[in-house]
């Protein structure tokens, strides 16, 4: 391993300024961190076990015990019929892979472009992204209602000499979900082994046992390390590509159809810019409670950081913003009536309320707060923001599905789409999301200690003249 000292573009420190509010300003040794992070894993006071109770009981009623309702009743029982087929589930099914963008770009993308306030909460990302896949990918099952023939969407060699349709949105999106969800998790378990050889080393009983098994024989030899970095930075540039693309196939759902609103070429960065956007204000929410109801975090997890992700926040509401007028301009110059009553029926009509309640939360409340730092720096102002945020984007995916699908070029199959159990299930979605992530806080190290003291170690303030200068050692 080699260091060379140079001086980094990061953001000028002021004499008035304490150094030790910033993570990595303010070291700690090594095993005092490595005691704070166990402390939060072993640390399950009362208030948590009925959480995860609640949690676990909204999974059962909403999720498995609604769907299997509708499954033994029939898929009648949703509020999907003529014209509008695709409703509550696929909405929700684009939310959740939206959110699992947030991992990769926090994690890949700043690691590449060497964002330094990303180390302590890289993982909790990841996280996010095989939890947003893993409540994601089952709409696609339960909008099949007929469940029982999902393999229809695996290719598979068979002696009728049957093959799935390549051409429907199910197969596409399933071959999307499946390299998404290997590509991530491998990505999550590599920068985790250190962490669990760490845990091994201080846990006992089955935990000990748990992490003997899950951390390979790591011992943090000098050629474990190189072989690890070397993986991490190939496998961050290789699954940036597998992200943007992912979501891409997801736009191709909607924009290879010849339905008025859906047909655009805009759909595949327009679709990527707001999965960016929520999941990024899904980890701001994510650090909020990790480090609202856990032991130590407040150490690892600084006003800085959402501060910093606060900033990614506004800059994506502007991204989002251009895409979006984007897509409502073209259809308005190309003057085709029908577009003209589906752009009169979502902003006049019965869906208005939601179209003026998603252009507050995606861009009034960004605009008129996030530029004060402020605000930015306080983690409940900013878990309120981003909690509006995705509620701003979820309704943008429920106007943009079933909201175009009501009004077509034929006025007789005009209809309204009223959900029905579709709400149920996807609350339960939304409690299997948080249970995994509550199981998980008290399983994995959610903080990648040796990242941490890795950007320590390398951070140093350097005196220039009267100043006082952050710089970084880049290590190889």
């Amino acid at each position: 391993m080699t260091a060379e000292a140079k001086p980094m573009a990061l953001p000028h420190t002021s004499e008035e300024e304490d150094p030790r509010e910033h993570l990595m300003h303010d070291p700690l040794p090594r095993e005092k961190m490595n005691n704070m992070v166990m402390e939060a894993m072993t640390t399950a006071p009362l208030e948590y076990k009925i959480v995860v109770g609640i949690l676990a009981l909204l999974v059962g009623v909403c999720l498995f015990g609604a769907w299997g309702y509708m499954t033994m009743t029939g898929i009648g029982l949703a509020g999907v019929r003529r014209p509008v087929f695709w409703g509550f589930f696929i909405s929700t099914f684009v939310f959740w892979i939206g959110i699992s963008h947030a991992g990769t770009f926090v994690s890949a993308i700043l690691r590449v472009f060497k964002a330094e306030f990303r180390r302590p909460f890289t993982r909790a990302a990841e996280l996010m992204t095989t939890f947003g896949l893993a409540a994601g990918a089952m709409y696609p099952l339960i909008h099949l209602g007929r469940v029982w023939v999902f393999y229809f969407m695996v290719p598979y060699p068979n002696q009728r000499g049957l093959w799935p349709n390549f051409r429907s949105p199910l197969v596409w999106d399933f071959i999307a979900i499946t390299t998404y969800l290997l590509g991530s998790t491998m990505y999550l378990f590599m920068p985790l082994l250190p962490d669990l050889a760490m845990a091994r080393d201080h846990s006992t009983g089955w935990r000990k046992f748990l992490y003997r098994i899950l951390s390979l024989g790591w011992r943090g030899s000098e050629t474990e390390w190189r072989h690890l970095r070397t993986a991490i930075k190939i496998f961050a540039w290789a699954i940036i590509p597998v992200m943007f693309s992912v979501h891409t196939i997801v736009s191709w759902d909607f924009a290879v159809s010849t339905t008025i609103g859906w047909h655009s070429t805009i759909f595949g960065p327009f679709f990527v810019a707001g999965a960016i956007f929520s999941g990024v204000s899904a980890v701001v929410m994510v650090l909020f409670i990790v480090r609202s109801s856990m032991v130590n975090m407040k150490y690892f997890i600084r006003p800085e950081h959402f501060d910093a992700l606060g900033k990614l926040v506004l800059i994506f509401s502007m991204g989002w913003l251009y895409f979006y007028f984007n897509e409502y301009m073209v259809e308005w110059y190309g003057g085709d009536a029908t577009s003209k009553e589906v752009w009169h029926y979502i902003t006049q009509g019965p869906l208005s309320w939601l179209w003026l309640l998603m252009l507050v939360c995606n861009i009034a409340i960004p605009w008129l707060t996030l530029w004060n730092k402020k605000i930015r720096r306080t983690p409940w102002a900013m878990f309120i923001i981003t909690f509006l945020v995705n509620v701003g984007m979820y309704i943008e995916r429920y106007l943009l599905i079933p909201g175009e699908l009501a009004r077509n070029r034929i006025p007789f199959d005009w209809g309204d789409y009223a959900p029905r159990i579709e709400p149920i299930i996807a609350v339960g979605s939304i409690s299997l999301f948080l249970l995994l992530y509550a199981i998980m806080s008290r399983v994995i190290p959610l903080i990648p200690v040796w990242e941490v003291q890795e950007g320590q170690m390398a951070h140093a303030m350097k005196r220039v003249g009267k100043a006082k200068v952050p710089v970084v050692t880049e290590t190889e």
